[in-house]
């Protein structure tokens, strides 16, 4: 009898566990994912053949040194009454989106030996409680931000709102990462995320196979907004499709898939019309770096990832401008700036989220730097890393990146950036986080 009520008391982490065995039968095979065959014509890219795995190895000395600098980012900005982590160095603030790039700093950390078990148990579970307890928007999902120490939801300016501000369907399928990962390689914290997501509603961000966010319109309704445009949608959905739910046309790369060519180079670019979808399509580094870091990448998104990074390779041997672009966070108005390859019909745009001009602040972004070295490890990486490695300040992290204007450094510091470069020296030593059973 009381083997059936404990297996009645766990049924939920049974369920959960069952749920993403079951969703993994299919996504283990990520990396063998196929378009069909019109498609995939059209996907051909003959400098694919240039690129050779890459063999794992130890960092030397000089890499673990540069991860000890991107781990004190999370040394310094950890609130010890929640155990979260600021989003930007000393401000009181963290979205889903960040939480997720701590949690996968915090699970790179250990794995490179950087913090010990306990360190890293500690952690994990105080921030994990934190996200089982914190208000939901409408009580179905996370708000978009909320104070790091208050665990209060709060709005851009990380002022409080009682109601909340709305959910990030794009930054939820982000913290569903580490979530997965979690529960294949450290079981330990699985009850812990199984009381997380037995709060959430995720059928409320999920339509037909595509993801929406909410938002709160200037007459106090909720709006539900489609979300995710290629590259990052399909990034998003990865990890929600190994939770045994349905993003299927979230995953469809072909729906809305244009091509612009830049140094004569087909790049992917969304076809939806930012002015009727109300969200721009920006072409960046980051989605695919993740893609790649964290999943390995399926075939199209390896595809898709080369060609942006080429693209990047193709403007330093045109201008002599070395190119990593991606969003960032920049010091000084406007604060946030998407350096892209294409956006909103312009190569090499950079704009801010309202869609204004941002050209004085194009960056090469530190964090792009680092990804696309350890992803290829190619001569024109080793530049980037070159000037990469030496942005940061010893006591506080790295910075995002370098003006390209002047020359002179980003010096905003966030966890975003640390996060994705701890990422990345992990990819260099054990490949992508996401495995089954490895520890």
């Amino acid at each position: 009898m009381a083997f059936k009520d404990d297996l009645l008391k766990a049924r939920h982490h049974i369920v959960f566990l069952i749920g993403l065995a079951a969703a993994f039968g299919v996504a283990i095979s990520l990396e063998s994912w196929k378009v069909d065959k019109e498609i995939r014509a059209s996907l051909e890219l003959e400098q694919t053949a240039d690129i050779s795995p890459i063999k794992l190895q130890p960092l030397s000395g000089q890499e673990r040194k540069l991860a000890e600098i991107a781990w004190k980012y999370f040394e310094n900005n950890l609130q010890k009454e929640t155990g979260l982590v600021n989003s930007v160095d000393n401000y009181q603030a963290s979205t889903m989106w960040d939480t997720a790039s701590y949690l996968l700093a915090l699970i790179s950390a250990y794995k490179l030996e950087l913090i010990d078990q306990s360190k890293f148990d500690q952690r994990m579970s105080d921030a994990l409680a934190s996200l089982a307890r914190m208000p939901l928007f409408e009580n179905l999902l996370p708000n978009k931000s909320y104070n790091t120490v208050s665990l209060e939801m709060v709005n851009y300016q990380n002022q409080k709102t009682e109601r909340g501000i709305g959910w990030s369907a794009i930054d939820i399928g982000r913290l569903m990462v580490p979530f997965n990962i979690l529960v294949w390689q450290f079981p330990q914290h699985t009850k812990a995320v199984n009381l997380v997501l037995n709060r959430l509603d995720f059928r409320a961000m999920l339509r037909a196979g595509l993801m929406y966010g909410a938002a709160v319109d200037a007459d106090g309704n909720t709006d539900h907004v489609q979300e995710g445009r290629i590259g990052y949608e399909e990034y998003a959905a990865k990890s929600l499709q190994l939770a045994g739910l349905d993003v299927s046309a979230a995953l469809n790369y072909q729906d809305y898939i244009r091509f612009i060519k830049i140094y004569g180079i087909k790049i992917p670019t969304d076809s939806r019309d930012p002015e009727t979808y109300y969200a721009h399509n920006y072409v960046v580094s980051e989605n695919y770096i993740l893609d790649g870091l964290e999943f390995g990448w399926d075939n199209t998104s390896r595809e898709f990832a080369y060609r942006v990074f080429k693209a990047q390779e193709g403007r330093y041997e045109d201008t002599g401008i070395l190119t990593a672009v991606s969003e960032d966070n920049i010091k000084e108005a406007p604060y946030f700036v998407y350096n892209t390859v294409y956006t909103d019909g312009r190569a090499w745009n950079a704009i801010t989220e309202d869609g204004a001009d941002a050209s004085d602040f194009k960056t090469l972004s530190t964090k792009a730097a680092f990804g696309w070295h350890v992803l290829y490890n190619t001569d024109y990486t080793r530049k980037l890393i070159d000037v990469a490695a030496g942005l940061y300040d010893p006591e506080r992290g790295f910075y995002s990146g370098r003006y390209e204007k002047n020359g002179k450094e980003n010096t905003a510091i966030t966890a975003n950036s640390n996060a994705i470069i701890l990422e990345s020296l992990h990819y260099k030593q054990f490949g992508p986080l996401l495995r089954i059973g490895a520890h």
